[in-house]
């Protein structure tokens, strides 16, 4: 995949020193990716949107890639991560930005727009819907009931285990059996199984995605190690008692929901159904959703091609409005 020319720079915002890569000028397009990425899962759409007038951002958010990456959990807050997005924004001098997430950089999205719907024009979200804070049950107490203690997010709450479990694998072998991960029913392993050893090693590549790029990939975590992507998840139940002030609160900007149908856990627990139905669409009101037929969760590399146009479409509808 060639880039071209991208210019790298490390940004102050929040207290904490944000490594970001950009191309292009126009209108601000955030680029938010989930876990285990980093700026580089966008490598796809970033010349293509700089090509078609618009300012590609893709930062390594906090814990990730050439970031800074606190220790504590309690660094990893929604509330943390809108405050390093808003102090971009504020670095660039633009007022309002489009923001397109996948996975973690979706819920991250989302509640940006929750938050600070001023500073947004539109959001892309990939993979990851909006889901309403429960007004009873903590997330991991919902995860633990649920799924039970084997669930992938279980199992991440406990500083150290997953980090330990990974370190058995070669950082290329770990990244292959999340990438490339193909399951359709949610991650949860065998009694006493640590989630890493269930996920299995795909022995061919699919034709997406190269072994040079998987490299790329392990080399970068090989540096950061994997403990602040994992304090996202520990930081779960933090963000439920900080976000109480916007129980029932309602996202209103204009917002592009993108999800394969081979979606983890998308056609078990009713999460087709709720984001075709009218539950979604009541909390997201201005709301348009695609499913794309085959597709997995890591889509916007999977099918590059197609996520890419669904994003310039929608980025050019809202500036032409």
């Amino acid at each position: 995949m060639d880039l071209g020319e991208v210019n790298h720079q490390r940004i102050k915002t929040n207290g904490i020193w944000l490594h970001v890569v950009e191309k292009g000028s126009g209108p601000l397009v955030l680029l938010l990716h989930g876990f285990p990425e980093f700026w580089y899962s966008w490598r796809h759409q970033i010349t293509l949107l700089a090509n078609h007038g618009y300012h590609a951002v893709a930062p390594d958010l906090r814990g990730y890639g050439d970031s800074d990456s606190p220790l504590s959990p309690n660094s990893y807050s929604v509330l943390h991560l809108a405050g390093d997005l808003v102090g971009l924004l504020d670095y660039f001098g633009e007022q309002q930005a489009f923001v397109v997430g996948h996975d973690w950089g979706a819920f991250i999205g989302w509640h940006l727009s929750l938050f600070r719907p001023d500073r947004l024009k539109g959001l892309i979200a990939i993979s990851v819907p909006y889901f309403p804070r429960d007004p009873v049950a903590k997330p991991i107490e919902f995860f633990r009931g649920n799924f039970g203690d084997e669930f992938y997010i279980s199992q991440f709450q406990e500083p150290g285990r997953a980090e330990r479990a990974f370190a058995r694998y070669d950082y290329l072998t770990v990244m292959k059996k999340f990438l490339m991960i193909n399951k359709t029913d949610p991650l949860i392993a065998s009694s006493g199984m640590e989630i890493i050893d269930y996920v299995q090693t795909p022995a061919v590549l699919p034709p997406w995605i190269t072994e040079e790029e998987l490299q790329v990939y392990a080399d970068k975590f090989e540096e950061s190690g994997f403990t602040g992507p994992l304090n996202y998840y520990r930081a779960m139940d933090l963000n439920w008692e900080l976000s109480a002030p916007w129980q029932g609160a309602k996202v209103t900007v204009p917002t592009k929901y993108i999800v394969g149908d081979k979606e983890i856990g998308f056609d078990t627990y009713g999460t087709r159904e709720y984001v075709q139905g009218d539950t979604f669409k009541g909390l997201v009101p201005d709301l348009e959703v695609v499913i794309l037929e085959g597709g997995h969760h890591f889509i916007h590399e999977e099918r590059a091609h197609e996520v890419s146009q669904e994003i310039i479409t929608f980025l050019q509808k809202l500036s032409a409005d």
